[in-house]
């Protein structure tokens, strides 16, 4: 790294950061390199010029890979020449979701094939886990069964069924099945509370409940069902009428009329026919609700078409997946994520390999579980968080050294910005330095990757996700639409129109206009806006530098809160940081950093005092003065949710030294965290 004074313009945020590190990808020759689907920078070029240019012909070409009831009609519909917004493709075509993951392959003489690998928590006596194999038949017969049991639950093409389950096979099958009869799904992920399940499910208006009665986590029962039933009964979920609940853990739970068995209803259905629904491409496939920093969650609506084709692009090119060559693919996050949908069923699964599902916590019983798990199960794909990772680095080497990672073929990184010197600990540690390492930019409303390197044939930057996938036409302008200059921060947008692209907020137009299409416009056309900071290098890599709306004013210079945590980790005392604004009667705004030390440091660490006037120099070298925090918390953990991600509005409340919280804590995972953090001295 090195010192970049950045500038300021009409975007206002300033890049402060600069990494000159490159890794060339390595070449089909190496032992851990299988053939590469693209392996050279003018096929890389030619087709995304061709995806740009001419995107009927390039989508068209993709979309006949996949299997099509009718034939779409238009590949691409738009309002005008310049339009992104309400874009329509495969117009007139109809498919399904499910029926592309799992009856296709049937049909094509794959049924025996494994579609899905699952392993459990909880270890038997003799230390081993339960395994189970799906295949795709598996899949087939189990989604129609349950298919059919939400028909006769009344369940009808169009209506939305909420699921609220751990990771097991069953929920896989629970959202195929819902995709099989044409019912959109509402995915809620197993660690929010009772009352987000209610705002979710009134919201949807679900009348079907998919849960179980608890999950495992770190040895212990998560309650998942009780938390339904107070939903329903106590905070106002009336919409409900059926609950089919999973016995997974033999967690007692209180029965109600409403009730139905999970493994009693594919019992009775076993027999009974269920055909794929044919859907057209614009119809919805899901919901999936993403929590705002103000009022009610956005249920982000998908489309069935264009979702399911960036889905299976993306996940073919960025993870190089070849059917057949012994491939297993595992993505570590939770299918209430965007990430497990795409990444887990609808990008995987039409692929024809293997997709693996874990249904606990990384360091349970031991911190090399996961290592473990790779090694056992040959796993030659792993896309993990950069907060996963940055746990693993304070973990120490030891834990994947225990295990042979050769399997491994390439490494992904998914859910933020991933700083530089956990990217490199990534790369050499678990990659060994032989494994191209994917660093992914996209989100809940983009429905696949937007912005990534390519493992055959891009050189990557520690930090950088690199360059723009097909058809995505990414752009960083200020607010009036201008194109900045390399290494100028503004605004992140894209200006194109494609297929993974969110169709609405659920039953709230003008929320999604204003969300997503107001803030920039270019030749009188509104344009994607991201909400996310982000800059330009020389060469053309882009770099996220943090939400928007984390952007700390210092003195009058807008600072990106990422820039200043990649610097801060790359102190060798530091493993994890995270940055927020607090008052600062001078600045205006200061800049306080709670850091969590490896546990080297921790334990010799004497003179706390001396320590954060090391890490303000290391900083001040690093990315100049303006960027030294005026505060610096040493905390041995920080709040997170239970996918990992840090709850930075809980610490702008603590660095605001307010006594009384008054976020949503419901999500997070270990409450003495905050607890401990009120109550440490800061300097």
């Amino acid at each position: 790294m090195d010192k970049n004074n950045g500038s300021k313009e009409e975007s206002g945020i300033q890049s402060v950061l600069h990494e000159e590190r490159v890794f060339s990808p390595p070449p089909e020759s190496s032992s851990r390199s299988p053939r590469w689907l693209i392996n050279s920078k003018e096929e890389y070029e030619r087709l995304y010029e061709e995806s740009i240019s001419d995107p009927a012909t390039f989508y068209g070409r993709i979309a006949s890979e996949l299997s099509w009831f009718t034939p779409w009609k238009t590949v691409l519909e738009q309002k005008s020449a310049g339009s992104v917004l309400d874009t329509e493709w495969f117009v007139g075509g109809t498919l399904n979701l499910c029926y592309n993951g799992a009856d296709r392959h049937v049909e094509a003489g794959f049924g025996d094939d494994t579609a899905l690998v699952w392993e459990s928590e909880p270890l038997n006596e003799d230390g081993s886990p339960e395994v189970r194999t799906l295949t795709y038949r598996d899949l087939q017969e189990q989604s129609a069964r349950l298919g059919a049991a939400l028909k006769d639950l009344g369940v009808q093409k169009g209506e939305i069924v909420t699921i609220y389950m751990g990771m097991v096979p069953e929920l896989a099958i629970s959202l195929l099945a819902c995709a099989r009869i044409g019912a959109a799904h509402s995915v809620i992920f197993g660690g929010f509370s009772a009352q987000a399940i209610a705002d979710r499910i009134e919201d949807a208006q679900s009348r079907v409940v998919i849960t179980a009665d608890g999950l495992f986590r770190r040895g212990k029962i998560v309650p998942l069902k009780e938390k339904v039933d107070e939903a329903i009964d106590t905070l106002g979920a009336s919409s409900v009428e059926h609950v089919i609940s999973l016995t997974r853990c033999k967690n007692a739970t209180a029965h109600q009329k409403r009730d139905h068995d999970y493994h009693s209803l594919l019992e009775r259905f076993q027999d009974t026919p269920c055909p794929c629904e044919p859907l057209g491409a614009e119809e919805m496939s899901f919901l999936l609700y993403t929590s705002g920093s103000t009022g009610k969650p956005k249920g982000i609506q998908h489309s069935v078409g264009g979702y399911l084709v960036h889905a299976y692009l993306t996940a073919k090119y960025v993870f190089n997946l070849i059917p057949d060559s012994g491939q297993t693919f595992w993505c570590t996050a939770d299918i209430g994520w965007i990430t497990g949908h795409t990444y887990i069923l609808y990008g995987i699964l039409p692929n024809r390999v293997p997709t693996l599902l874990y249904e606990g916590a990384p360091d349970f019983p031991e911190k090399d579980r996961l290592w473990d798990i790779i090694e056992r199960h040959q796993v030659t794909q792993f896309y993990t968080a950069p907060t996963a990772i940055r746990a693993f680095m304070k973990w120490g080497d030891e834990f994947p050294k225990r295990r042979d990672l050769s399997s491994l073929q390439v490494i992904g990184s998914v859910g933020e910005p991933i700083n530089p010197e956990a990217w490199i600990w990534y790369y050499e540690t678990i990659g060994a330095g032989k494994c191209p390492l994917v660093d992914t930019y996209w989100q809940t409303e983009t429905g696949g990757h937007v912005i990534t390197p390519l493992p055959g044939v891009t050189p990557t930057k520690p930090g950088s996700c690199a360059h723009p996938f097909f058809g995505i036409d990414a752009a960083v302008v200020d607010r009036t639409g201008r194109e900045v200059a390399p290494n100028e921060g503004g605004l992140l947008v894209i200006r194109k129109p494609w297929p993974g692209m969110l169709r609405g907020v659920y039953g709230d137009r003008k929320r999604f206009l204003e969300t997503y299409w107001s803030t920039v416009t270019i030749d009188g056309e509104p344009v994607y806006t991201a909400g996310d900071g982000a800059r330009k290098d020389d060469d053309g890599y882009f770099w996220i530098m943090g939400r928007i709306d984390d952007v700390i004013n210092v003195s009058g210079h807008r600072l990106g809160t990422m820039e200043i945590e990649s610097a801060l980790v790359s102190h060798s005392a530091v493993v994890e940081a995270a940055v927020v604004g607090m008052p600062h009667e001078v600045k205006g705004t200061g800049i306080t950093a709670f850091v969590t030390l490896s546990p080297q440091e921790a334990e010799r660490t004497g003179n706390l005092e001396a320590l954060r006037d090391k890490i303000r120099e290391h900083i001040a070298k690093e990315i100049g003065s303006i960027a030294k925090p005026d505060s610096i918390r040493f905390t041995d953990a920080l709040p997170k949710t239970r996918s990992g991600k840090i709850m930075r509005r809980l610490l702008r409340d603590i660095a605001s030294g307010k006594e009384e919280i008054a976020q949503d804590t419901s999500t997070l995972e270990d409450f003495s965290v905050l607890a401990d953090l009120k109550e440490q001295d800061s300097s």
